[in-house]
């Protein structure tokens, strides 16, 4: 059991994580949950242990401790806090990279609290992640970030190839390099962790309508096209540039098994209106498994009881598969 449990690092404290985590033994997945434990719900039946492997009794929630410098409020996120939530992922990260834990799911952070009380320097999980997998190897580690549905047929994947900036500065940070990054990590990707032997892709266009031959833009003509064509040549299964707003029914679908699109909301609009309790958060590209619900620290019902465990336990089962197609 060492290598085959999955790690569920604590996320914001002060949000729903910590009434998640109990409630994901609903999934069947084995996996470790590493925070505080003052930080969960009155009541939490669970054991600490001391490496992610270690047997615990039955409905118990195995914990990694760490502790954190306060209690945690719900809905009221605490500077003290943040310093241990970043070094829960560091110290997940290193037990995953030295094989002593079959993935990585994380629980939402806030990075406003982390940034106010740390100095947090990262725009998200995604890219702290890459940072702190490339320290371990001592070499850079392009990701990309894939959304997947778990709940609808057919299943709706998605990669934004351009994510957490303003929307007037996509454009120009759409290059020919950054989207084929994202294809090629995206493709690989597929292969490696999903089982997909000869991966179909979609790319949609920057553009309404796919710049409708050049009259509403000349990325889609000038820009993607020469660059799908140059990677059909090399064997890639790729359709596009495609109008982004018939990529997305279900008849759609059926035809490629993941989306790359050009920016944020273009590519997490569709999954999370198709399926917003099942969509996962993976990414892509890392030496490790790493998922993620597809919500985040629902400050305002933190507490409440209300926190809905449907995506963290799509998550805990979707790393545990992508974990087994690895194997």
């Amino acid at each position: 059991m060492a290598a085959g449990r999955i790690i569920l690092t604590c996320g914001e404290p002060a949000g729903v994580g910590p009434e998640l985590a109990p409630l994901a033994l609903a999934s069947g997945v084995g996996f470790a949950w590493m925070g505080d434990p003052r930080h969960l719900p009155a009541g939490t039946a669970f054991t600490e242990i001391a490496a992610p492997g270690d047997p615990v009794p039955v409905d118990h929630l195995p914990v990694l401790r760490h502790d954190f410098a306060a209690p945690a409020v719900p809905g009221r996120p605490d500077p003290a806090n943040a310093a241990g939530v970043i070094a829960v992922i560091a110290r997940a990260v290193d037990l995953v990279m030295r094989g002593q834990a079959a993935g990585l799911c994380t629980l939402p952070i806030s990075k406003q609290a982390l940034k106010n009380g740390a100095g947090f320097a990262f725009p998200g999980h995604t890219e702290y992640l890459a940072h702190l997998a490339g320290a371990h190897l001592e070499t850079g580690v392009p990701v990309a970030m894939m959304l997947a549905s778990t709940t609808v047929t057919p299943p709706c994947r998605v990669v934004p190839a351009t994510i957490h900036i303003p929307l007037q500065d996509v454009p120009a940070a759409l290059t020919e390099a950054v989207l084929e990054q994202a294809i090629r990590i995206t493709h690989a990707a597929l292969i490696r962790d999903f089982g997909i032997a000869a991966p179909r892709l979609a790319v949609a266009g920057l553009n309404p309508h796919a710049g409708e031959g050049g009259t509403m833009g000349r990325q889609d003509t000038d820009l993607i096209a020469p660059l799908l064509a140059r990677l059909r040549a090399e064997g890639l299964d790729l359709t596009g540039p495609l109008p982004a707003d018939t990529m997305f029914h279900a008849p759609a679908r059926a035809r490629y098994d993941a989306a790359v699109c050009a920016y944020h909301d273009q590519a997490l609009i569709p999954i999370k209106t198709l399926d917003f309790d099942g969509g996962v958060n993976v990414t892509l590209g890392l030496p490790f498994i790493r998922t993620s619900p597809d919500h985040g620290t629902a400050f305002d019902i933190a507490g409440t009881g209300r926190a809905n465990p449907a995506s963290t336990i799509a998550a805990l089962r979707m790393a545990r598969d992508m974990a087994a197609a690895r194997a």
